[in-house]
């Protein structure tokens, strides 16, 4: 999901983009959010897009940086929220070899931070930037809340669907040629797509590993759960437990 992507589905994000803050019925990433919010805390939005979490963060910190890859989602998340005045936005590219053109100027650096399902690049190499810059961000002992993609959850549902033809899984027709041979050299790296675009889905055990060489202490992880309807159109009325979910990770700066 390159620049050019986020600035062309800017204008429909709203119905385009999956809204982890409503479909989190838990609340379990807002009170994550709010046991270390102070008014005395920065907090930076790593990701922000349109703006989503804006009304969850200014209320509660006394500064709030949001950046984003796409100018367009900042100009809407600017315009939708103009009764925040603690809010900066600032384009960033978090995937970037480097963050800014004068090395001798210093990332400033944050009390906190958020990154809701904004690591999503198929680019091993894009996002082992993205890891390094977002620790950049976040002073010594900060603390950080990730939501990412679950590859475990992702599996599931591709099993769920096929075992029991829901969405009439069984008429998808398998790749072929060069497809199914970069589909193959994909689902390696946990990269499998979402509407048809390749989207990185991470594991427990790899999210753990990765924040670990990255300088954060992992302190949890969890599921965030969701309904049945954000993965299939029509699903059984009988399919309850396991929901689908996401990674959330609650972690702190070393």
């Amino acid at each position: 999901m390159e620049k050019g992507y986020w600035e062309k589905i800017a204008p429909s994000y709203e119905t385009e983009i999956f809204d982890v803050l409503k479909n989190d019925k838990s609340g379990k990433i807002v009170k994550a959010i709010l046991s270390f919010a102070s008014p005395k805390k920065s907090v930076i939005d790593i990701g922000c897009a349109v703006g989503k979490w804006m009304p969850v963060l200014a209320p509660v910190f006394g500064k709030v940086h949001a950046i984003d890859i796409s100018n367009n989602n900042l100009k809407i998340a600017a315009k939708k929220y103009p009764q925040y005045t603690n809010i900066t936005y600032e384009r960033v590219d978090m995937s970037a070899t480097t963050l800014l053109s004068a090395p001798s100027i210093k990332v400033k650096k944050y009390d906190s931070a958020i990154c809701i399902n904004a690591i999503l690049t198929s680019s091993l190499k894009k996002r082992n930037l993205f890891f390094k810059h977002m620790a950049s961000f976040i002073k010594k002992g900060g603390d950080l809340v990730l939501v990412v993609p679950s590859l475990e959850s992702k599996l599931f549902s591709h099993i769920i669907a096929n075992k029991y033809n829901i969405d009439e899984a069984k008429k998808d027709k398998a790749p072929t040629g060069k497809r199914a041979i970069s589909q193959i050299r994909f689902i390696k790296d946990g990269v499998t797509d979402i509407d048809d675009v390749p989207t990185k889905h991470f594991l427990k055990e790899e999210l753990e590993l990765l924040l670990n060489l990255a300088g954060f202490t992992v302190e949890k992880i969890e599921k965030i759960n969701y309904k049945w309807s954000t993965e299939f159109h029509k699903p059984p009325s009988w399919l309850k437990t396991p929901q689908p979910w996401d990674w959330m990770v609650k972690a702190t700066k070393k």
